[in-house]
């Protein structure tokens, strides 16, 4: 007990249920959408592939390209732009998906 509280952090301020699951989908999809924007992969379905197979994304929301999809980008970065403000900048939003935002027509799948 010693040990855990001397290293005990004090939350930065109350979090419910999805606030700790933005934190961490807007992260995993951040860096899928980074990984698009630098060439690592060469679509969207191939990071959600690999996201879900390969890092455990949840694939009930269909992976993170598809999340951002459903979920809304502007959204996301709105969640993101306010998870910065209390974090710090690891919820910085990469070019991509900030692009993304501003056009809400834009998306990573198209429609057939």
């Amino acid at each position: 007990m010693e040990i855990m509280q001397k290293y005990a952090v004090t939350p930065k301020r109350e979090l419910n249920d999805e606030d700790f699951r933005m934190r961490l989908l807007s992260r995993f999809a951040n860096e899928a959408v980074l990984c698009l924007q630098d060439g690592i992969i060469a679509s969207p379905s191939d990071g959600d592939i690999g996201m879900v197979f390969g890092l455990g994304f949840p694939a009930f929301l269909g992976g993170p390209f598809r999340f951002i999809d459903s979920y809304g980008a502007g959204k996301l970065v709105a969640k993101m732009q306010e998870f910065q403000g209390v974090y710090g900048d690891m919820f910085t939003p990469c070019q991509l998906l900030l692009d993304h935002a501003k056009d809400p027509s834009k998306k990573f799948h198209v429609k057939k």
